[in-house]
């Protein structure tokens, strides 16, 4: 009987050793998705970050170990579709469509070799004065550093819409923003859009469906939390990053949020 027990208890730990150890491991990785916003030189608004501000986060980043990886390779990791992601991995997104991504960011990406995504909602592109246009976007898709996504069509207020509209105009209304957005970017870029950012951070599970239904698989917050696969799909968080944030705690945000 000893014999049987000492065996049953060798196959046991490798049972563990083969099985139950990676799937717990790939569960501990956490991946920071920044967020930022516009960039100006000279008048710094609330969503609003110097370039000077910006490239001194970036350099950081790349100084101090951080590994930038695109956002559809974190995805990738998220949905199981790959094991793991390199040390210290973590994610830069971009919302809107700002015409600084063009003048004043590019250069910067360009200069330490980030790859970022970019959400952008497509009502305001080539029409918005401060907005970047077509041709600007297809110039930086061209840069094979910039992937592009959906922030819906013209970054509307959910909770508000909520409130004015019947539950059927309501719905009608939520569909139109994702199917147009993701319409019109892949028709004008040739892509396939697949990701979203909810604007103003808004989502819930009636909207998590939709998005779904919509044909996105995957869609980001700024729930100010680690990405990893402890979320829904649809609730992936991130960190929104301001200019009214000291470097240091821009530095102490990014090491604490990718610890296992």
């Amino acid at each position: 009987m000893r014999v049987y027990s000492k065996l049953f208890h060798c196959l046991f730990l490798i049972y563990l050793t083969l099985f139950s150890y990676p799937v717990l491991a790939a569960q501990l990785i956490n991946i920071p998705i920044l967020c930022y916003h516009n960039l100006n030189p000279s008048v710094p608004g609330s969503m609003t970050m110097t370039p000077q501000r910006f490239e001194s986060e970036m350099k950081w980043l790349k100084d101090n170990g951080f590994t930038i990886v695109p956002l559809k390779e974190a995805v990738a990791y998220l949905q199981g579709k790959r094991a793991s992601l390199p040390s210290k991995s973590i994610v830069v997104t971009v919302d809107d469509g700002w015409k600084s991504v063009y003048t004043y960011m590019q250069p910067i990406l360009r200069k330490y070799n980030i790859p970022v995504t970019l959400f952008i909602f497509p009502q305001t592109i080539s029409t918005g004065k401060n907005s970047l246009t077509w041709d600007q976007l297809r110039e930086l898709q061209q840069t094979g550093l910039f992937d592009i996504e959906s922030h819906t069509y013209s970054h509307p207020n959910f909770k508000q819409a909520k409130k004015r509209l019947s539950p059927e105009s309501y719905k009608s209304y939520v569909m139109k923003e994702l199917v147009n957005a993701k319409k019109m970017l892949d028709e004008k870029l040739g892509i396939n859009t697949r990701y979203l950012a909810w604007p103003f951070g808004i989502y819930n599970e009636y909207l998590e469906s939709a998005a779904a239904e919509a044909g996105y698989s995957m869609a980001f917050t700024i729930d100010y939390r680690s990405a990893n696969k402890s979320f829904r799909p649809l609730a992936q968080p991130r960190f929104m990053i301001l200019e009214s944030q000291s470097m240091k705690t821009f530095q102490s945000l990014v090491n604490q949020a990718t610890v296992k």
